[in-house]
């Protein structure tokens, strides 16, 4: 058993699962989607808000897709491959090493996702992922413009530990793929050893509610217990209303991909003072301007 975790295995081997596990894991999911719509039939609730919604979260990840290799491709390979040169140790490739890397994802996948709903400029492109009333596998692949940039600095850590780029790749495509399977509201919920440990559809749900209770929690990946041990974790109690705190209301696909966007550089450009433009872009959600005293507004108009 311990050979077989420090046996070494070829990168190319690890880089031919990682594309076979993505290929199919896709094929799957939209199984997994037809079987959530029969579902949603049985229920009585398939409707045009639901269809297009569904078929919104297909257009935006093609959107994605298409950015990353235009915009991100280039700098991600240059980013990676550069830092690796500079690693401070060269760990080897075989399965123990591999299971490690994947817990090492998830930790700093927990500080990117926290962050990412913490600061106005992430939020910007993350709220995309959050902006669907629904949910089911679909909203997994309902991306942001720059949803693949702020990764990259979790990458650039793992590669600069010695962590193989390709290792680092599956290690963090894994991380996603397990997200993607949490998009559900099937699965009600798991033992109760499962619920304290795993990240389960139940914890995600809770992570895409926009009730008072439930905003800002669940962040983890794969473990939950990142949530637990760092104050952010919240259970699935009252019914969960999905989607953000100001709804977009829209199933334009360009609505839906660039209205975090446009929405923070608004808010940065019309904000009176210094202050109040960082804080619409390097602020929080909930980020409200400062109030003008009464006497300077007063002298303004004078």
């Amino acid at each position: 058993m311990v050979n077989a975790l420090l046996d070494n295995i070829s990168p190319s081997l690890v880089e031919y699962w990682d594309a076979t596990l993505n290929n199919w894991f896709f094929i799957g999911a939209l199984i997994f989607l037809a079987l959530e719509f029969v579902r949603y039939a049985m229920r009585g609730r398939i409707s045009w808000n639901l269809v297009g919604d569904t078929i919104t979260n297909y257009i935006t990840l093609a959107m994605f897709v298409g950015v990353n290799f235009l915009l991100l491709g280039g700098l991600y390979v240059f980013a990676v491959y550069g830092a690796y040169s500079f690693a401070l140790f060269e760990i080897e490739t075989n399965l123990a090493t591999i299971l490690i890397c994947i817990v090492i994802a998830d930790l700093l996948y927990y500080w990117e996702h926290r962050c990412m709903h913490r600061f106005n400029f992430a939020w910007a492109t993350h709220s995309v992922h959050h902006s669907s009333p629904h949910f089911n596998i679909s909203v997994a692949y309902r991306f942001g413009p720059m949803d693949g940039l702020w990764p990259m600095f979790g990458t650039v850590i793992m590669v600069l530990l010695g962590f193989n780029p390709i290792v680092v790749a599956f290690a963090e495509i894994f991380v996603q793929l397990y997200q993607t399977a949490l998009h559900t509201e099937t699965i009600k919920k798991f033992p109760r050893p499962i619920e304290l440990i795993l990240n389960t559809p139940s914890h995600h749900r809770v992570h895409h509610g926009s009730n008072p209770e439930y905003l800002d929690t669940n962040y983890g990946g794969i473990f939950i217990i990142w949530d637990r041990i760092f104050g952010t974790f919240a259970e699935e109690k009252a019914p969960v209303v999905y989607g953000l705190v100001k709804p977009i209301n829209s199933n334009n696909p360009l609505i839906a991909f660039f209205h975090g966007i446009y929405r923070v550089g608004k808010n940065v450009i019309t904000a009176r003072g210094w202050r109040n433009k960082a804080g619409y872009f390097f602020g929080p959600p909930e980020f409200e301007p400062a109030s003008i005293p009464v006497e300077l507004s007063a002298k303004s108009k004078n």
